[in-house]
């Protein structure tokens, strides 16, 4: 689940020229992504002036790890926390292990129209994971 959880990017191809030339990059990378063991799945959207991801899936493997660790009820929260885009297609803020029970600096960064990679660290640039995550239908 750590790994699952960990590693929280986003990717994209098509959608991110078509987001340039429309001038709302955000929309890249909103919509609906999974983790790669498909244990999670998070919806990406705008939360204020910030965009955030709320998890819509879980199975009952990765709700009852979070469980362990305190997180009660998986479904529905903030798994990606105040990302703002910096740089070229790339988004920066925390994410929440809810096994771990911790928040740590992410970062987002889509690869291809249905591919995002997330980035996390535990520690500055310690104890780091890679994730692709993929885009889903709902």
């Amino acid at each position: 689940m750590r790994l699952v959880i960990m590693g929280a990017a986003l990717i994209f191809a098509s959608n991110a020229a078509h987001a340039r030339q429309t001038g709302a990059p955000n929309e890249a990378i909103m919509g609906v992504w999974a983790n790669p063991s498909g244990s999670v799945r998070v919806r990406i959207e705008e939360c204020g002036t910030k965009l955030c991801g709320v998890v819509v899936y879980a199975n009952e493997k990765a709700k009852a790890d979070a469980a362990k660790a305190g997180t009660d009820v998986l479904i529905g929260i903030n798994l990606f926390r105040e990302f703002d885009r910096y740089g070229r297609n790339k988004w920066r803020g925390k994410v929440l292990v809810p096994d771990l029970d911790r928040t740590v600096g992410g970062e987002l960064k889509p690869i291809s129209a249905d591919t995002l990679q997330v980035h996390g660290c535990m520690f500055g640039h310690v104890g780091c994971k890679n994730q692709k995550w993929t885009r889903v239908s709902n």
